[in-house]
């Protein structure tokens, strides 16, 4: 059992809060916002009960062991003291995240290692050198008590075996770490969602299509085949002379680049930020957001059972 510290109690946060206690160790949560760290608490106990209720938490857990196992600490001193790993999860600036590490360098343990969930951005010229040592990206996709995919990267000064300790710690945990030997921009699964993104705007911008042509497509076609296939050994059940024979016939001309979508600067423009608003590319009707996670947290979950049940097709 590790004393882990997690600084930032917001979206992702809180949920890795509750990773860490599920998987045995002893956490600190902290926010220099008051009212994000007096919700975490009630946010972590919806997601426990999702999880409970899907038989994926032992049956002792309950709101009362919950506050045991993570304390919310308005203190970022007391946080981080004693902690032997510290998950940095705060909003994706980097001078916010500059800030946190200088403050960080000063308080943390002297062998205790920091984990920073960044997204996109390198964090590494950003850390202080008498952190750069025993600092690593560790990232997670969200919800992470559901997703078990974590990105694990070395910093150009981390020392060695940093990296495999808080790997083994992930595994123990049940999740799947997959490591990179340096920062690769976007890792893999956010560098296919951002091509697949651009395309999305693109079809929607040019009138092409409605939002809901683009899920048909996804949730009745791509999603059936990658669970269970991937995009690499899909390939292989294709087969490569096909594969080679459908880049010389590409008919069309990929999307570049961009960084505005006009269809999402409208919807923005209207308040239709998404689920939080209630309406977002589509109408959520009258139901509370607390609502509609916890019932995409009872599909994804059914349907990660129904997956390990079956199993992917794995080649070596």
């Amino acid at each position: 059992m590790a004393d882990v510290a997690v600084v930032g109690a917001g979206l992702m946060g809180h949920a890795l809060a509750l990773v860490f206690a599920l998987g045995g160790h002893q956490v600190r949560l902290t926010d220099n916002n008051p009212e994000t760290l007096e919700r975490a608490p009630g946010l972590m106990a919806t997601a426990l009960a999702t999880l409970s209720q899907a038989g994926e938490a032992d049956g002792t857990w309950n709101r009362q062991r919950l506050s045991a196992a993570v304390r919310c600490v308005p203190s970022l001193a007391d946080t981080v003291k004693g902690a032997e790993l510290v998950v940095e999860a705060v909003v994706e600036r980097p001078d916010v995240k500059r800030a946190v590490y200088e403050q960080l360098l000063a308080l943390m343990e002297p062998d205790a290692i920091l984990a920073s969930n960044t997204s996109n951005l390198d964090i590494f010229p950003l850390v202080p050198e008498g952190l750069k040592a025993r600092t690593i990206i560790a990232h997670w996709y969200t919800p992470p008590y559901l997703c078990d995919l974590v990105d694990l990267c070395p910093g150009p000064g981390t020392k060695p075996g940093v990296v495999e300790h808080v790997r083994d710690i992930v595994a123990a945990m049940g999740k799947a770490p997959v490591v990179f030997k340096q920062m690769v921009q976007g890792y893999v699964a956010n560098r296919l969602q951002a091509a697949m993104q651009l395309e999305v705007y693109r079809l929607l911008d040019e009138g092409l299509v409605t939002p809901k042509d683009i899920d048909d497509s996804v949730l009745h076609g791509l999603a059936l085949r990658i669970p269970i296939l991937g995009i690499m050994a899909k390939a292989d059940f294709t087969g490569l002379l096909l594969m080679q024979q459908g880049m010389k016939n590409r008919s069309y001309t990929p999307p570049v680049p961009r960084e505005k979508s006009e269809t999402l600067d409208k919807l923005i423009e209207e308040g239709r930020t998404g689920v939080m608003a209630g309406k977002g590319y589509f109408d959520w009707g009258d139901r509370s957001p607390e609502a509609l996670f916890q019932e995409r947290d009872r599909k994804l979950l059914a349907l990660k059972q129904a997956l390990r049940a079956i199993g992917p097709m794995e080649g070596k």
